[in-house]
């Protein structure tokens, strides 16, 4: 009789794909974590020209290939004002992965990472996977990362602590006076701070801003990639930099779980870094729209929200079996404890979807909402 690994015991399938599977085909999918625009042309055709002239045929080098991490150290300079080494860059298989070698690389058994709670179901995860302790903290009213928070719960067993601003599942955005303290926690108390900010073009009210732009010490890392910035979730292609000694035990995880990243997505995402940034702003200015709109329709059901300042999710308060209430409606969002204990009473909505659906499910929602109440 096989057995399985106390790591692999720890963890279940993600709540939120439980959802998935219990909609309906035709269900109005609201909790799907995806850009519904189209990859720019200029990344696509960068990739088919690599193709023909076979630049993908083999593997690259572990860390990507130069051009690329060339492309997302301009990036950085140009964005936040970082001078960052390419050589301090790991190409990986989408944000997911550069996750996963962060904690991998930094987490021995029983050391702690502070999570926020609400938060990413990957936080949770990953952590056990490495053998690690979650520490969940809960957020403030307006769901976003409290500094004060994350310090509080740093012990002696603390290996990192996990910031995520535009946030996933709360859309909330930290401001630069709570960045700045993240910064300074990390350096203070030389604890890790991992930086995901896969949703930084993704902001409406204020700017995004990143740990990195205030430390001069090696306790940042941060996560990226073009699925979000670039409607490229497909291409699984991300990135995470930081200290070179950082980034080398990185490097030893990513080269054996992954070796390298896929070639094709590599040239495209260099294409996406160099190109025509146009779509971000249609982007932007599309979800923005849409938030707007759901925000109207929610206060119309009488059903409270924080506004969302970023990314493209809303996370409201609502009554027990408002969810299963929605679904047997035929419209998908996902219940707040799929990410994290002090999620319950909440739901995540994404509005990355067509606003004719939405106008659809905003009214089907108010139905459910009195449903359940």
């Amino acid at each position: 009789m096989p057995t399985f690994s106390d790591r692999v015991e720890r963890i279940e399938i993600s709540g939120i794909r439980e959802v998935f599977e219990a909609a309906g085909a035709d269900a109005i999918n609201l909790g799907l974590g995806q850009p519904d625009f189209p990859t720019p042309d200029h990344a696509r055709e960068a990739a088919v020209e690599a193709i023909r002239a076979g630049k993908t045929d083999a593997y690259t080098a572990n860390k990507g290939i130069e051009s690329l991490r060339e492309a997302i150290a301009e990036k950085h300079r140009v964005d936040q004002g970082i001078d960052l080494d390419p050589a301090n860059i790991v190409a990986t298989a989408g944000a997911s992965e550069a996750l996963h070698i962060a904690i991998e690389a930094h987490v021995s058994a029983g050391q702690e990472v502070i999570v926020p709670d609400p938060g990413f179901v990957s936080y949770d995860a990953l952590t056990k996977l490495a053998g690690g302790e979650p520490v969940p903290v809960g957020l403030r009213d307006d769901l976003t990362i409290d500094p004060a928070a994350i310090e509080a719960a740093i012990t002696e067993d603390t290996a990192a602590f996990i910031v995520n601003s535009p946030g996933n599942p709360t859309g909330a955005v930290s401001s630069e006076d709570d960045v700045r303290e993240f910064a300074r926690i990390a350096d203070e108390h030389d604890v890790l701070c991992i930086s995901d900010e896969v949703y930084e073009y993704t902001v409406f009210d204020g700017e995004h801003y990143s740990p990195m732009e205030f430390t001069d010490g090696g306790d940042v890392v941060v996560i990226n990639a073009v699925s979000k910035l670039f409607s490229m979730t497909g291409w699984r292609l991300g990135w995470a930099y930081g200290a070179a000694d950082r980034v080398d035990r990185m490097v030893r995880v990513h080269q054996y779980a992954q070796a390298c990243a896929s070639a094709p997505a590599q040239y495209a995402a260099e294409a996406a870094l160099r190109g025509d940034r146009g779509i971000v702003a249609e982007m932007t200015d599309s979800f923005e729209r849409r938030r707007d709109l759901l925000l109207s329709g929610l206060a119309d059901a009488g059903i409270e929200c924080p506004t969302p300042r970023g990314a493209f999710y809303a996370m409201p308060k609502v009554p027990e079996g408002f969810v299963s209430e929605c679904i047997d409606r035929g419209v998908v969002v996902v219940p707040g404890e799929a990410f994290g204990a002090r999620g319950a009473g909440s739901a995540r909505i994404s509005y990355a979807t067509g606003e004719d659906d939405l106008r659809t499910a905003i009214d089907v929602m108010a139905e459910a909402y009195e449903a359940a109440r």
